[in-house]
């Protein structure tokens, strides 16, 4: 992974499979494990929607970028797979911070599949709407507009569509390819 070290930062939308992809490929590497919305409502004391609710939208991209980098701090030895909220890539210095520090997979899933995957998860409470739409419309303009920022932002694009062991196993074979 040259001198990006031993870090590799998952991106994407709501639903693409981070977190499970991510906790899959750190115990197959032997590396830690860190999704940043977790870590984030760990400091906080509070989910991210009750978070947003009170302190609004900037208040927590300010405080997610923060948490991306305190978990991504250090010198990577152990090696590190950081599940990043959908909305990381808001930030161009996210994105230049991730490339900058690691291998950026953005997993890539149709519309369909995440917006079934979210309507099956059940979690609503705990994912903020970001636009107020039904599930399937929030989706296609979540997408339409951090479609581009996730492309941009990756090393490597993984289609995230197949059970999260074919995605684990197409993430470590793009690992074994020098990023360009």
């Amino acid at each position: 992974m040259g001198d990006t070290g031993k870090r590799l930062f998952l991106v994407g939308p709501r639903a693409s499979g981070k977190t499970t992809v991510g906790r899959m490929l750190a115990r197959a590497l032997g590396w830690l494990f860190v999704d940043t919305d977790v870590r984030f409502e760990n400091n906080v004391g509070m989910g991210i929607a009750h978070f947003v609710a009170e302190n609004g939208w900037p208040a927590f991209r300010e405080a997610e970028s923060r948490v991306l980098r305190d978990v991504s701090e250090g010198d990577g030895e152990k090696g590190l797979v950081v599940s990043t909220g959908g909305g990381m890539v808001l930030s161009v210095e996210n994105r230049n911070y991730m490339r900058s520090r690691g291998v950026v997979v953005y997993l890539s899933a149709p519309l369909a599949v995440l917006a079934g995957r979210l309507a099956r998860n059940g979690d609503a409470e705990k994912r903020p709407s970001l636009t107020g739409g039904a599930i399937a419309d929030e989706v296609g303009q979540v997408m339409a507009e951090r479609e581009p920022l996730y492309r941009a932002c990756a090393h490597f694009t993984v289609d995230a569509a197949a059970a999260p062991e074919a995605v684990c196993a197409a993430v470590k074979s793009v690992l074994e390819t020098p990023c360009s």
